[in-house]
């Protein structure tokens, strides 16, 4: 498939609260990427969709609710991930200690991620991240 053929590439799907959603969001993205050839920074994304939806489903997504995740491809080779839930609160950085079995996910989604951010829907809020230049390796430059 030519990589310019069918850009910008969108892809969404819902996800119920319960746990097996982290592993199912994972590989809907892994295809994704797969599908679209560009799984460039394959390693990163996942584990930032990993951080991002165990985020939504442990603080962002009430009983019998549920989330989405949105992704997007563009021509220069950016990836967008969007998760959306309808819970309240503002995800933010936490000061986790040395021995904190938890409170990193978001510092990773901080390194990993060209830009990362939160921002406001009605219900809830969508946590967003970006990555640049994940297209195959032959059409870089």
């Amino acid at each position: 498939m030519n990589w310019e053929t069918h850009l910008p590439h969108f892809r969404e799907h819902f996800y119920r609260r319960e746990r097996r959603s982290v592993p199912r969001a994972r590989a809907f993205v892994r295809r994704a990427l797969e599908d679209w050839g560009a799984a460039a920074r394959s390693d990163d994304v996942l584990l930032c969709v990993s951080e991002i939806v165990t985020n939504a489903l442990l603080h962002g997504v009430p009983p019998g609710r549920g989330f989405r995740v949105m992704l997007w491809l563009e021509s220069d080779g950016q990836l967008r991930i969007e998760v959306h839930d309808s819970g309240e609160g503002t995800p933010a950085l936490s000061s986790a200690t040395d021995d904190a079995e938890t409170g990193r996910g978001l510092l990773l989604v901080e390194t990993l991620a060209d830009k990362w951010g939160v921002g406001a829907r009605n219900p809830g809020k969508v946590v967003w991240a970006e990555f640049v230049d994940c297209r195959p390796s032959g059409t870089r430059g």
